[in-house]
Formats: C-alpha cells, structure tokens, sequence
C-alpha cells in the first residue's frame, strides 16, 4: 500500500503537482490502480499460447490523401517540402 508521502515523491519524480486537498483523494485512487496490476499479476501465463491468433484490422487499401501544400499550410515549420519540426534533446 502507498501513503502519501511515497504519492508526493512519485509526483515530484514525475514533475505533476498535486494539490494538497487532492492528496487523499489522490492516493486511494493510485492504490486501487496498483491492487487492479496485483491482479493482473496473479493470471499468469498458463494457455496464453493456446489461443489462435487472427488480424481484426482491415486490409491496407492505397486512397488519395490531403495535398502537401494543405498539409504545410497548416504546419508551424516547414523546410524542403517537410514540416519541420523541433529538436529534440
């Protein structure tokens, strides 16, 4: 079970700021997230192989797309005929 001191930590170490009035609230909620992976943790893998398996997706069918001037137009960069996006680091 987590308190609310292991919330406050988890948060700071995920830079989110939770108000201190939510804090209760807050941590109810994260401790039925862990009981529901507690859970989750007890099914195991037992026949996960057995199942056959199939695609529910629908086949790739090639259609026109947005011209590349719209796409640009709505982009806040572009460069070379490609949005231009910033770097990441």
């Amino acid at each position: 079970m987590v308190d609310e001191g292991e919330v406050r930590r988890i948060a700071g170490l995920a830079d989110i700021q939770i108000p201190e009035d939510e804090m209760p609230a807050f941590t109810v909620q994260f401790n039925r997230i862990l009981d529901y992976f507690e859970v989750l943790d007890t099914l195991g893998e037992a026949g996960a192989g057995e199942r056959a398996l199939h695609t529910v997706m629908r086949d790739d069918e090639p259609r026109p797309s947005l011209a590349r001037e719209a796409v640009l137009a709505n982009a806040p960069a572009d460069e070379d005929g490609f949005i231009k996006a910033p770097r990441v680091m």
